[in-house]
C-alpha cells in the first residue's frame, strides 16, 4: 500500500535524490551532492513516499497562480516499476487541486525512463533543451 507523509528528515531525502539520479550527474558531468540536494528543497513542498510504512521515495513540489512544478519525484530503485510513480504523480494531481491550480509542470532528463512514466500519464512535451523535456498536462 502508497501513502504519503510531510518529510522530516530532508538529509535522508536527498540521498534517495542522489542515489537515484547518481548516474544522470556523471553523464552530464554536473557536480551535485547531498548538501546541495538538500539546500535546494529545503524550501518546497516535501513528501515522502511509503510502501507498507517504509520510505521508498519522495515528492517535491513548488506552486505558483496556476501551476504546481513537480520539482522531484523519486521512488528508490528496488521498488520502481510497480506503480509507486504512478500513484505518487495522481498524489501531486490531488495536491495541485487542492492548492487550487489548474496544471502540472516538469522537467525530465531526456535519458530517464521516467518520462516514458510522464507520457503515459499524460504528460506533453512544453519544450527542450540539451539535457531536458519540459512537460505539463492540465489537471482535470
Amino acid at each position: 500500500m502508497v501513502s504519503y507523509q510531510k518529510t522530516d528528515n530532508l538529509s535522508a531525502s536527498a540521498k534517495i535524490t542522489y542515489s537515484n539520479m547518481c548516474s544522470y550527474y556523471e553523464h552530464y558531468a554536473v557536480d551535485w551532492e547531498c548538501s546541495k540536494i538538500e539546500e535546494q528543497i529545503r524550501d518546497l513542498v516535501n513528501f515522502d513516499i511509503l510502501f507498507n510504512g517504509k520510505i521508498v521515495g519522495a515528492i517535491r513540489l513548488a506552486f505558483d497562480n496556476d501551476s504546481c512544478y513537480v520539482r522531484d519525484l523519486q521512488v528508490s530503485q528496488m521498488y520502481q516499476n510497480k506503480g509507486i510513480g504512478a500513484e505518487a504523480l495522481n498524489e501531486c494531481e490531488r495536491l495541485a487541486f487542492e492548492f487550487g491550480v489548474n496544471r502540472l509542470r516538469l522537467r525530465v532528463f531526456k535519458i530517464s525512463p521516467a518520462f516514458h512514466l510522464y507520457e503515459r500519464a499524460g504528460f506533453a512535451i512544453d519544450s527542450d533543451d540539451d539535457r531536458f523535456y519540459c512537460m505539463s498536462r492540465t489537471i482535470c
